[in-house]
């Protein structure tokens, strides 16, 4: 009799993420990096992805000091689990999030200065509330 392998830990995990891009119109390489954030929208599609222009919505971003664009945040219910660059190919946005989601990477957001996280972490429940 031949049974059907058990499911992975990812695919009976039902966490939905907040993965959101923080970018400036006039940075290059952001320009360069949207079409990969978009395609990892495609590739993952059960989270929910935010791209932001800092300068657009100031008010939403407040105090965070972007210092490489773009900035990648992926957050889980308001809480930081990643805030910092991540280059535009699509295998390293996909492999974080996949980490992030089996617990397995270490939390960036650990060794942030306390006053950026907690900017983050507005951030992430702002989002969350449907700002």
């Amino acid at each position: 009799m031949n049974h059907a392998p058990d499911p992975s830990p990812l695919s009976t995990t039902l966490t939905q993420l907040d993965v959101v891009c923080l970018c400036a119109a006039w940075c290059g390489t952001c320009g360069e990096y949207e079409p990969m954030f978009k395609a990892l929208q495609a590739a993952m599609p059960g989270h929910r992805y935010r791209w932001i222009d800092i300068e657009d919505e100031s008010d939403l971003v407040g105090d965070i000091d972007v210092e490489t664009f773009p900035t990648l945040l992926v957050a889980q219910e308001g809480q930081v689990l990643f805030a910092g660059p991540v280059l535009p190919r699509l295998g390293d946005a996909q492999r974080l999030i996949e980490a992030l989601l089996a617990n397995q990477a270490s939390s960036v957001a650990r060794h942030m200065p306390a006053d950026q996280l907690q900017a983050y972490e507005a951030l992430a429940r702002a989002l969350r509330s449907g700002r």
